[in-house]
This record gives structure tokens, sequence and C-alpha cells, in this order.
């Protein structure tokens, strides 16, 4: 019931400058499990809630770095790109998705302790912000690709 408050509960995004260099750096460091790899992009600054991005970026790459270890792999890249949009892309070599239909549903979960909340919630912030985030396999070999792309304001 928590993790359906937390969810339902979201407050507005309070929106001022967030440099995402900066952020995607401090969010990777909190990774403790694996080192994952932060490609360099573009010094951008949006407007946008710095606190809820940290908190979807943190479930994507936690989920990523999970599907990794599932493999043995542990190989997590972070990247961002700059055109019409800030796109910020998160890469595993896990298992991959087995099926997306319910990747976004409340409560559903592959995870043995998993709540079912995290990707629903990290969707609910990027739409939030005017964006999106979709999760796809890789096209080659193992993996999943988390894209959550942003307005530039």
């Amino acid at each position: 019931m928590s993790a359906y408050a937390q969810l339902a509960k979201l407050p507005q995004p309070k929106l001022r400058e967030v440099a995402i260099g900066p952020l995607l750096r401090r969010v990777v460091e909190f990774e403790t499990r694996i080192q994952v790899k932060l490609l360099p992009g573009p010094e951008i600054t949006i407007q946008a809630d710095g606190d809820q991005l940290e908190q979807l970026l943190i479930n994507i790459i936690r989920n990523a770095v999970d599907a990794g270890l599932e493999t043995g792999s542990g190989d997590v890249c972070v990247s961002w790109t700059k055109n019409s949009q800030l796109e910020i892309t998160v890469e595993d070599n896990g298992p991959g998705l087995a099926g997306t239909a319910n990747l976004f549903v409340p409560f559903f979960t592959t995870k043995p302790k998993g709540s079912g909340i995290g990707l629903v919630l990290s969707r609910n912030i990027a739409e939030a912000h005017g964006g999106s985030l979709n999760l796809e396999n890789k096209k080659t070999g193992h993996g999943c690709i988390a894209r959550l792309r942003l307005p530039l304001m």
C-alpha cells in the first residue's frame, strides 16, 4: 500500500535549472555493485525537477545493473545526446525483456523482492516533465535499452 501511495501522490515537478552532466555523474556514483560506464555527452541544462529526475535515473540504472548481474556480464552504460530533445540512454547486457506488455503496469514485477512500482513511477516522472520513458530489447546481442526523452525548454 505504501508503494501505491507513493505512486498516487507524485507531486508536480518543481522546475529549476538542472545540469545533466553533473546529475548523471552523481547518480552513476550511487551504484556500488558494479562500475557503471558513463559516456561523455554535451553540457546541457534543462528546466526540470532534479530530485524527481534523480529518482527516475536511480530506478532505471538499478534495473539495468540487476539485469547485468543476472547474466554475469554486469556491463551497464549510460549516455546522453541532444537533438530536438534530450535523450538519456541506459544500456545493459542482461537477458533482455521477456515481454513488454506489463512493464508499466502497477505492481507487475518479475523480481522476487520487487514492488512493481519503480518503472511506473519513473514513467510518470518522465511524463510529468513532458517527456517519455521506453524500454526495448537491443537489436543485436543480449540486453535492454532504456530511453528517457525530455524536452529542451
